[in-house]
């Protein structure tokens, strides 16, 4: 070999040896934050991220591993806080496969090893804690948390206080020993109000259910695990004495029929390729999930096969995770900005450190308005977490207080409008700029009555209408109604075929129903539903502007705010002028509406959550047409609470009721 050529292997692999400390350090920091602490200053992709870099150096220079290395065991030495215990068998961790092509050699690697084609399972990856559980002739006897794999915590009170773990098998036969791995979990809602209660006493937040899950199991006061609704699914038998399981499916249909749970979305299947579709068709509905998911694990189903195949020293050949895109990151908050939306309401918003999230480039995030900053206890410069789930606007979710130097610093409210220079009027939850004529509430109201909920105008969105205004080609959203082709031509961006599509787009949302022109005139409580309801009881814009307080009471789910603040917009000289030029341009502003008879009359349905294959007004406006009432508030009257993800409070109150919930693919199920 040439002198050179040897002495850049030397250096390479001197880099490489000290890149390989440097990993092993960062990982077995990490790894003592998340499964000791449960207080992680990175993301699972960021140590994810750390974990391949150093299994790619270990696979190119197999000399630099060591026994200790992170790559050669699971999780972490178990706190001091609990009495050990040693596991029967060990609680290994999962291989991960990150695209089609990782699992596409995974399962080479198998069918190599078997000689066949094996069958497999698929079940989501529930974000949560891995916990051991053991029934002793079908009573529970112990509970413990999976520690280093080889010696865990003695956590058996903390888990029996679990509502899903029943105290005793439900058989008359039991075998003498069970012991089961399971996922234990905080449902999104759940997660919401554990840290809303933890806020409001001026402690820390959790950052993710998952870290809830963890640092509520571990608490040394059962009572405190009691409090919060933690839930388990079981997902694996290590040791079952007197039974004679054969396969992963048979073992999941024994757990079910002795009254234990597991996911219910579990499925055998037969080949590479159904794996692939179920993995892409539980990426697309795992938003309508009550809980957190962050992959499909895919398992070898005969449990022969299993034991063929064996383990390596930190996970078994028989199994493999299928990671979905993060959605959540650690990241640097540089700022934060305020922000007047349409009613004057001006709210705070993060300026982060770009970080890719969901498989976007956040820049920004939401942070809802002062007291949330307050009871998050968020400072401008900390590191912070960062979600985005699906099309949710990206939220800084909790900082991380162990990543501080001192140098951050506490966010002030403007006492001035940053558009207009209007003082702002304060109050607990949200701070206002009171200037009707404020830029900001003008551009944001354009929006607002452009959009998809109200009037429906295509190609009219946040850069045109910024360039309409900036053009001072319209002074009230009634203009819009007045620009033709040639004013739109001078438009930046706008020549021939997209001056057509605006123009003729501006002309189809004149024949709009009256609902859809009220709730676009964004008047303060009034929402699409209240809009409508409103609409069907009066039958056009002129009655209900000339209505009174008491006029607009008699509509069923009407309230004094919601009233008094229509009355007060319809009083306004500019609505009077708008209303006028309105008419002038040819909108519709009376129409004879009916109740819709359909297979839902008589029903009336409460939307809550965000909904991923619609926006909760087309929901509505589909359960309107079949005949439905949609109601803004759970009541007696409520039939049924259709539940899509971060549900709120709508959806304890339904429960408390015992009103049916649906969650997005029961509504979609009803709809079709």
């Amino acid at each position: 070999m040439p002198r050179k050529k040897e002495e850049q292997q030397e250096a390479d692999q001197s880099a490489s040896r000290i890149r390989a400390e440097e990993l092993r350090a960062q990982l077995d920091f990490h790894a003592y934050r998340y499964h000791v602490l449960d207080a992680p200053e990175i993301s699972d992709a960021g140590y994810d991220k750390l974990m391949r870099e150093l299994e790619g150096l270990e696979e190119r220079y197999p000399e630099l591993i060591t026994p200790d290395s992170p790559t050669q065991r699971v999780g972490a030495a178990p706190s001091q806080l609990f009495a050990p215990v040693q596991h029967s068998d060990r609680l290994l961790s999962l291989d991960n496969a990150f695209n089609d092509d990782e699992l596409d050699a995974w399962y080479g690697r198998v069918v190599k090893e078997l000689g066949r084609d094996p069958a497999l399972f698929c079940e989501p990856k529930i974000d949560g804690v891995s916990v051991a559980v053991v029934y002793e002739n079908g009573r529970y006897i112990r509970g413990a948390t999976r520690g280093d794999g080889n010696v865990g915590e003695d956590i058996t009170p903390n888990i029996r206080t679990i509502r899903g773990l029943p105290p005793k098998l439900d058989t008359d036969e039991p075998p003498s020993w069970l012991e089961l791995r399971g996922e234990v979990f905080l449902n999104i809602a759940d997660f919401e109000k554990v840290n809303e209660e933890l806020g409001e006493q001026g402690k820390t937040l959790f950052a993710n259910p998952r870290n809830a899950s963890a640092g509520t199991l571990r608490q040394k006061d059962p009572k405190i695990t009691a409090s919060r609704p933690l839930s388990i699914y079981f997902h694996g038998v290590v040791r079952a004495d007197g039974l004679n399981l054969r396969t992963h499916s048979e073992t999941f249909e024994y757990l079910q029929s002795v009254g234990l749970r597991v996911h219910p979305d579990g499925k055998k299947v037969t080949k590479l390729a159904q794996v692939k579709a179920y993995c892409a068709a539980t990426n697309e509905r795992r938003h309508s999930l009550d809980h957190e998911i962050d992959g499909v694990v895919v398992k070898v189903d005969d449990l022969a096969e299993r034991a063929d195949l064996g383990a390596t020293a930190k996970a078994p050949r028989w199994a493999i995770a299928f990671k979905f895109p993060p959605e959540e990151q650690t990241t640097v908050l540089n700022d934060i900005h305020v922000n007047v939306g349409r009613t004057g309401a001006v709210t705070p918003f993060a300026i982060l450190e770009p970080v890719r999230v969901g498989g976007v480039t956040v820049s920004q995030a939401t942070l809802h308005n002062p007291s949330e900053i307050e009871r998050k206890g968020v400072l401008i410069d900390d590191h912070v977490v960062v979600r985005r789930a699906g099309d949710v606007i990206p939220e800084v979710v909790a900082p991380i207080p162990s990543l501080r130097s001192g140098t951050e610093r506490k966010f002030k409210m403007p006492k001035k409008c940053p558009s207009c220079g209007e003082p702002l009027n304060f109050d607990e939850v949200v701070t206002r700029c009171t200037n009707l004529a404020c830029p900001a509430q003008f551009l944001e109201g354009i929006f607002h009555f452009a959009g998809r909920g109200a009037m429906d105008i295509d190609h009219l969105g946040y850069k045109t209408g910024h360039a309409l205004v900036e053009q001072k080609l319209i002074e009230d959203v009634a203009d819009i109604f007045f620009l033709d082709e040639e004013a739109i031509a001078t438009l930046p961006g706008h020549k021939d075929k997209s001056v057509t599509n605006l123009f003729d787009a501006i002309q189809r949302a004149k024949d709009r129903p009256i609902d859809r022109l009220l709730y676009g005139l964004g008047i303060r409580h009034v929402g699409s539903t209240t809009a409508r309801d409103i609409a069907d009881h009066f039958g056009s814009i002129e009655q209900i502007a000339a209505a009174g307080v008491d006029d607009l009471l008699a509509v069923e789910g009407v309230g004094r705010v919601v009233a008094e603040s229509i009355v007060e917009f319809f009083r306004r000289p500019k609505t009077a002028e708008l209303l006028e030029k309105f008419k002038r341009a040819g909108l519709r502003m009376s129409e004879e509406r009916k109740a819709t008879t359909g297979p839902l009359s008589g029903k009336t349905f409460v939307i809550t959550g965000t909904l991923e294959a619609m926006s909760r007004d087309e929901a509505a406006r589909r359960l309107v047409e079949l005949g439905a009432k949609v109601a803004s508030s759970v009541s007696k009257k409520t039939d049924y609470l259709v539940a899509g993800s971060s549900p709120g409070s709508k959806l304890a109150k339904a429960e408390q009721l015992g009103i049916e919930v649906l969650d997005e693919a029961g509504l979609l199920d009803l709809l079709n």
